[in-house]
């Protein structure tokens, strides 16, 4: 199986920006100020079925994995997961004038999508080197149909490089199509928002994976490992390429 429409491909030209956000006073009351917004609009325009915040380690590095299914999912995130969340954000986002200056003042890693961007991989791992939980979707972008796509190796190559666990995210109910027209008739959303436990990859001690040959290897096989941990917390029909 394969993804008809081809991944996007991100014109990338804020090089300048793209790093670990810093966190500071200033920074850090923003955060405090959105994150208590989000959650307020999280509450009024959805109905979610909220499992497994019990296993979100509460310190330390973590990887937060997840399928992405609309707009609404990062807001899903900021609201229910019980930590601050370093979020891996597309570059995209900086073409829009508000949306990008407020994104850029919360703090996101910028990434071009589409192609390795080793800067924003370097940023990410260094803020798992600091004992941030950062947020990476393996998809690469919003799924077109529902159910889970082909991933990209990124997710897997920072598990492999950083040997973080990895906390699976499962969610359901967000497409854009029916959020926005219930949100249009005043109506909240049903969604799901299942945490699973977190794993380690074959390159840590911890872990009961086979060992890979390589490096590359480890990668690719911890990037079907990533999924098919993320398409077992979700209903068969939402499972697509990871069935």
């Amino acid at each position: 199986m394969t993804t008809e429409t081809p991944k996007p491909i991100s014109p990338f030209k804020y090089s300048d920006k793209v790093q670990l956000p810093v966190l500071t006073r200033g920074r850090r009351l923003l955060r405090w100020l959105v994150n208590r917004l989000v959650r307020l609009i999280v509450k009024l325009s959805t109905r979610a079925t909220v499992t497994g915040l019990e296993n979100v380690p509460l310190d330390g590095p973590v990887l937060l994995v997840a399928n992405h299914l609309g707009d609404i999912d990062d807001l899903l995130k900021v609201a229910y997961l019980p930590r601050q969340i370093e979020a891996i954000a597309k570059a995209d986002f900086l073409d829009y004038p508000f949306l990008g200056r407020l994104l850029d003042a919360y703090g996101v890693i910028w990434i071009r999508r589409g192609q390795p961007d080793r800067q924003a991989l370097r940023a990410a791992l260094h803020g798992l080197a600091e004992s941030r939980m950062v947020m990476i979707n393996p998809e690469g972008r919003e799924s077109l149909s529902g159910a889970m796509e082909e991933a990209t190796n990124g997710a897997a190559f920072l598990a492999v490089k950083s040997s973080a666990p990895i906390l699976p995210l499962a969610i359901t109910g967000t497409q854009n199509n029916p959020f926005y027209a219930n949100l249009r008739r005043l109506r909240r959303t049903r969604v799901t928002f299942h945490v699973g436990e977190p794993f380690y990859l074959a390159t840590n001690p911890a872990s009961d994976i086979p060992a890979a040959k390589d490096r590359q290897q480890a990668i690719e096989q911890g990037t079907q490992t990533i999924m098919i941990k993320i398409a077992a917390l979700l209903p068969q029909e939402n499972r697509g390429f990871y069935q």
